[in-house]
């Protein structure tokens, strides 16, 4: 996991199969591994974006970073920070191991947070990925377009497979 240097670039789109089961796009299958040294997929809700994060194991360290530069930041500007509860939003995330084929069971709670209904579409975001509901996505206003784009594309090719 100390290895981890990667990042997470590109997308992928995947439709709900068979026993409720989602894919992990190969490109995200890959970096998640190495990342978590063995197939543990970490998922939580956006804090801010109406889709869940997915990353790696060896996110931890740097969530633990960001938490203890909010404190110092708060702490600069003379305001409050309740470190117990940072830490569990931030820690609060879901386990998952996928097989090789990067197929996984998301649980119902996440599949009701992401309002997972047929297909999940995948973005890179560097530290982490980004999984959506194409329509949730397609709600984003300027700055979107490009995801968007490839969303669209992404879920017809993956409608006539």
């Amino acid at each position: 996991m100390e290895g981890f240097h990667g990042g997470y670039s590109g997308q992928g789109f995947t439709l709900r199969g068979d026993k409720g089961r989602f894919t992990l796009p190969p490109a995200f299958r890959k970096a998640v591994a190495q990342s978590s040294g063995d197939k543990i997929l970490c998922l939580a809700k956006h804090e801010r974006w109406n889709c869940l994060t997915g990353f790696g194991l060896s996110r931890q360290s740097e969530l633990m970073a960001q938490i203890d530069r909010e404190e110092a930041n708060a702490i600069a500007r003379g305001q409050d920070f309740d470190r117990d509860m940072r830490q569990m939003q931030l820690f609060g995330f879901t386990r998952l191991p996928f097989d090789t084929s990067g197929r996984f069971v998301m649980p119902d709670h996440l599949v009701q947070l992401g309002k997972f209904e047929s297909g999940v579409f995948f973005q890179g975001a560097g530290s982490f990925f980004t999984l959506w509901n194409p329509e949730e996505l397609y709600k984003m206003g300027e700055g979107w377009e490009g995801a968007q784009a490839a969303c669209r594309m992404l879920e017809a090719e993956a409608q006539k497979a």
